[in-house]
């Protein structure tokens, strides 16, 4: 199994990367977490053999504006939309021949599904909860395999992020504010308490990512967030753009 970080950016694209997109390859199918831009390297990665399954975490447009280019690829086994109850009407709605090419015009089926708590199927699952952020937010917690990948994004800090990542093989964590910041009007993670998620999780991994694309502006700065969050959880990296991580 890989962990390729398609985009890695909050907000807006920039010399440091995309918008967020996450490709988990398994065996047996495709699983991407959000849909910023960096989606439009999925191809890349991706192979016609097997479904793709695409997780929505929330409709802010940095996490969904990549559907505007899925006529880019031929996903021939089909792909499914996960989200949250009510957010796959609003996706029908802003994904029709007003805005960009409707799902049903592609050249391969596309299925939208609602749900809420837990998704099955014979290759993996995928737990939720809701994160604290200003609009309806979902984490995922993805067991593949006996491997647990806990992806919390665009949230403060919260209990259910620690029970997303509880005793997880890796935490992927939103890192959209600079060392010390925070703001109760517009929930977001830096980089301490993303590591203290990670503390209270007793997860083995850290994986920064969703650096805000302002506060973020060059590598260097991420490099400064990763040894804030090492002081605290050692054992953290700060994604960039098209970096993996393998099991």
């Amino acid at each position: 199994m890989k962990i390729i970080f398609l985009g890695t950016n909050g907000w807006y694209d920039s010399p440091t990367g995309n918008t967020v997109c996450i490709l988990i390859e398994t065996d047996k199918a495709s699983i991407l977490l959000d849909a910023g831009n960096g989606l439009y390297k999925a191809d890349r990665y991706i192979g016609p053999d097997k479904p793709v399954h695409l997780f929505i975490s929330h409709t802010h447009l940095d996490h969904i504006i990549g559907l505007h280019i899925l006529n880019k690829f031929e996903f021939k086994q089909g792909l499914t939309i996960h989200t949250q109850p009510g957010t796959g009407t609003a996706l029908q709605t802003m994904f029709s021949s007003t805005y960009s090419l409707p799902f049903a015009n592609l050249s391969y089926p596309v299925g939208i599904e609602e749900f809420e708590g837990l998704y099955k199927n014979q290759s993996f699952e995928v737990q939720t909860a809701k994160m604290e952020h200003s609009v309806p937010t979902i984490g995922f917690r993805i067991s593949v395999k006996n491997k647990i990948i806990a992806y919390c994004p665009d949230t403060g800090y919260c209990d259910n992020a620690v029970k997303l990542a509880k005793e997880a093989d890796l935490l992927i964590a939103e890192c959209a504010y600079r060392p010390g910041e925070e703001s109760e009007n517009w929930p977001h993670l830096n980089p301490e308490t993303a590591a203290k998620i990670a503390v209270e999780a007793q997860t083995k991994q850290l994986a920064l990512i969703h650096f805000d694309a302002y506060r973020y502006p060059t590598m260097e700065s991420r490099q400064l967030a990763q040894k804030t969050a090492q002081s605290i959880f050692p054992n953290t990296v700060a994604t960039a753009d098209e970096q993996f991580i393998e099991f």
